[in-house]
């Protein structure tokens, strides 16, 4: 409730009223840019924290409840892959572009802010909730020797919405997670923040590399699916073809990802001072 009320208060209020606020709300805030790496934990790779890193960029806003406590929202982008499984007989691969929006609270460990009694640098928690989008792909050679990408949750590759399947159901490419993680930050002068953030999403799905269950077999997709031979070529790409029932993921485990940056705060006042203090001479 107090994030909303800071939003709330900096989204509607003139800027002098903004400017009466305890602290002042402009000036306990700060504009974030990131950039970093994304990395994921799955079906498809040896679990592995930093097993395929791809870049990841993000930006949010910062707002200081005290010393200690702090709120963030941030929205992140970036890419999770894994084009080499671990289990070298599947022969599996996926890359997703990933897209992130989170709401956070950060915990201090030192009095923290630019007064003469607080600190100048100090290690951090962060929890909060995420909602993320995500849409695996993989590559493949088609029959002329044209090397293409193509999305995976539509060709139901795990049988799912087909007759024998009916307790699969086609994955929601939008999802909730739940990151949490450590970091670091120092005050560079009045108005900019250096931080170093490592931190995993928790998710509840086990499909971001669209691997969880069983082979449902080539006869079935081929017959069910609308692309059935694609999908049949993509669901089972071993040597040789699996049974059907044979485990293809593990589905007792859903999948995470980590997302680690480098990013810098930009305080508000230094940024949008000048135009309350014109209004307020008015």
């Amino acid at each position: 409730m107090k994030f909303l009320y800071s939003i709330l208060l900096l989204l509607l209020l003139p800027p002098c009223t903004v400017r009466a606020q305890r602290g002042g709300l402009l000036a306990r805030s700060e504009l974030i840019l990131c950039g970093g790496g994304m990395s994921y934990l799955g079906d498809l790779n040896d679990q592995s924290a930093f097993g395929e890193v791809q870049t990841a960029a993000g930006f949010g806003l910062r707002c200081r409840l005290d010393n200690r406590w702090s709120v963030r929202l941030q929205g992140s982008y970036g890419t999770i892959s894994s084009m080499t499984d671990c289990i070298e007989r599947r022969n599996l691969s996926f890359r997703s572009r990933l897209s992130e929006g989170a709401l956070m609270a950060e915990f201090d460990f030192r009095p923290y802010g630019p007064g003469a009694t607080e600190s100048q640098w100090t290690p951090y928690l962060f929890g909060g909730l995420a909602v993320f989008h995500f849409n695996p792909e993989t590559q493949y050679t088609d029959i002329s020797g044209n090397v293409l990408w193509t999305y995976l949750q539509p060709l139901h590759t795990e049988g799912q919405g087909t007759t024998a399947y009916p307790d699969r159901h086609p994955y929601p490419l939008m999802q909730v997670a739940m990151p949490f993680g450590v970091g670091l930050r120092c005050r560079l002068g009045k108005n900019f923040t250096l931080t170093a953030e490592y931190g995993f999403r928790k998710t509840w799905t086990d499909y971001l590399d669209d691997v969880s269950t069983t082979y449902v077999g080539a006869d079935l997709l081929q017959s069910e699916v609308q692309e059935g031979n694609l999908a049949a070529q993509l669901a089972d790409r071993s040597p040789e073809a699996n049974a059907v029932g044979i485990k293809r993921g593990d589905d007792s485990l859903d999948d995470w990802y980590s997302y680690f940056n480098l990013s810098v705060g930009f305080n508000l006042d230094m940024l949008f001072g000048w135009m309350r203090s014109k209004k307020c001479r008015n």
